[in-house]
């Protein structure tokens, strides 16, 4: 008995998928350097500026550029 052969596979975009645009990646990007410097302001001993950077970067800055 001859096998069927699978439907192709169509690589268009998934409904619901996340699509980012520049303004997304601009503000990930942001969220990025606000969490890293956040961590070398935190190395170097900051007590004030670091935990508001890591805040922004983490709850701010990323949920924003996943959303948006």
């Amino acid at each position: 008995m001859p096998r069927k052969s699978a439907p192709p596979v169509q690589h268009d975009r998934v409904e619901g998928a996340l699509r980012f645009s520049m303004q997304n990646w601009i503000l990930l990007a942001a969220a990025a350097v606000a969490i890293i410097l956040g961590y070398v302001l935190l190395a170097d001993g900051s007590t004030v500026a670091a935990p508001l950077l890591l805040v922004l970067g983490y709850v701010v800055l990323i949920p924003l550029g996943i959303i948006r």
